[in-house]
């Protein structure tokens, strides 16, 4: 049988925010000693990572290359209503992921040493985003 609960991460704007442990308390609410932790996020301007959580010039490097890859204003973009960062916020979500799948082993997330979970804002102002996990056996 499986196992659902949505959390919550409050942004402060463009950034890579971790939620490693929060999910890790859902994991040990599940009480599953293997299975498999679904992640997807509710939202279309935000996107979900796993990446390095020891050195943060790792974050900051990937989100200056992000904001180089898809800048603001270019003017081939049509949907602008909520300001310059609307439509390259949709298009780094589309390039990155909108759900992650992690393995559980003996009841704990199997990441890596240096690996952590991170919801990605791509929009500047602060947002409140809703994740789905689902542990599924």
């Amino acid at each position: 049988m499986g196992f659902s609960e949505t959390l919550t991460v409050k942004t402060s704007g463009q950034a890579l925010h971790e939620f490693t442990r929060e999910l890790e308390a859902v994991v040990r609410k599940a009480n599953k000693s293997i299975g498999i932790c679904h992640i997807f996020v509710r939202h279309t301007s935000c996107s979900l990572l796993i990446q390095e959580n020891a050195d943060p010039s790792a974050r900051h490097d990937l989100e200056n290359w992000l904001n180089r890859l898809v800048p603001e204003n270019d003017p081939l973009y049509t949907h602008i209503y909520e300001g310059a960062d609307d439509m390259p916020a949709h298009i780094k979500a589309a390039l990155t992921a909108t759900i992650l799948s992690i393995p559980i082993v003996d009841g704990r997330l199997a990441l890596g040493t240096w690996q952590g979970t991170y919801l990605w804002e791509h929009r500047h102002g602060s947002h409140t985003r809703q994740l789905v996990i689902h542990i599924s056996d």
